[in-house]
């Protein structure tokens, strides 16, 4: 692979006078590709409030655009500072583009590229400058030379990140780019935030957690129109009890009008 030293030129917002790359070509997997969308939809939740955050993958990541010898392609990508909308129109990740490289990136195992992974694409992302890069393997080790792995970049070179394993077989390690522990825990992929020591939840969770926002909030309106009809229905009431005084003071008035009428009619017949 070819490790052209990396552009520093400032990103742009418009890459719309370029051609995308093109679209690498890949080797179905479907427990490889069940486990990446799991880990994006975590990631994505987890960092939805941050507009310059980027998490691409299966599209190039390359020094040159034009370098066909360039052809990794991350099976996950995250990165800060970016403006994404660009990236993607771009279909991939030029770094001379950009102006850095990402921040992290992630190999998911596979049984045709596994090995892969833990050789030739460390060495590339070292050459690149990617600051973290992490490898999962859901077999446990199957496919890579080990369940969970981490290298962080020190002085250009790629040092292992330090992975705990738990009483209970789960391994961990902390990434200092997500902020996050990522723990190998039964074969997924998990992110733990340490400030809370909370689980960032899984895509059936977030599923569950917005059904149920959304039944809340429909019982919240169930219960908002019943409060209203009932206000609305207690409204109408005192409006025809008002209706009712009204009227009944009104004919009280007429009579005792009408009495005062009598009463003078009488008194003239009396002569008074």
């Amino acid at each position: 692979m070819t490790t052209q030293s990396v552009l520093a030129q400032p990103q742009t917002d418009d890459y719309s006078h370029l051609e995308p790359l093109p679209d690498p070509p890949r080797e179905p997997d479907m427990q490889q590709h069940k486990s990446i969308t799991y880990i994006e939809a975590m990631l994505l939740a987890h960092f939805a409030h941050e507009s310059d955050v980027l998490l691409f993958g299966e599209g190039y990541l390359r020094n040159i655009a034009n370098d066909e010898s360039e052809v990794l392609v991350p099976d996950m990508g995250f990165v800060r500072g970016v403006i994404p909308d660009a990236i993607i129109s771009r279909n991939g990740y030029v770094i001379s583009e950009v102006g850095k490289p990402p921040d992290l990136v992630l190999e998911v195992a596979s049984e045709s590229t596994g090995r892969r992974d833990y050789t030739v694409k460390r060495d590339g992302y070292e050459a690149y400058g990617v600051q973290e890069y992490w490898r999962f393997d859901h077999t446990g080790g199957r496919f890579h030379n080990a369940p969970l792995a981490g290298d962080s970049l020190i002085d250009g070179r790629y040092v292992p990140i330090e992975i705990g394993r738990e009483p209970d077989g789960r391994l961990w390690g902390y990434s200092e780019v997500l902020e996050l522990e990522l723990w190998w825990d039964d074969g997924m992929l998990r992110f733990r935030d340490p400030a809370t020591n909370q689980f960032l939840p899984t895509p059936e969770e977030l599923r569950d957690e917005a059904e149920q926002a959304q039944a809340q909030a429909e019982s919240e309106r169930a219960h908002r129109q019943q409060a209203q009809a009932q206000a609305e229905n207690e409204r109408n009431r005192r409006q025809r009890a008002e209706a009712r005084a009204q009227a009944e003071h009104s004919a009280r008035e007429a009579a005792e009008s009408r009495l005062a009428e009598l009463e003078a009619e009488l008194r003239s017949l009396r002569g008074e």
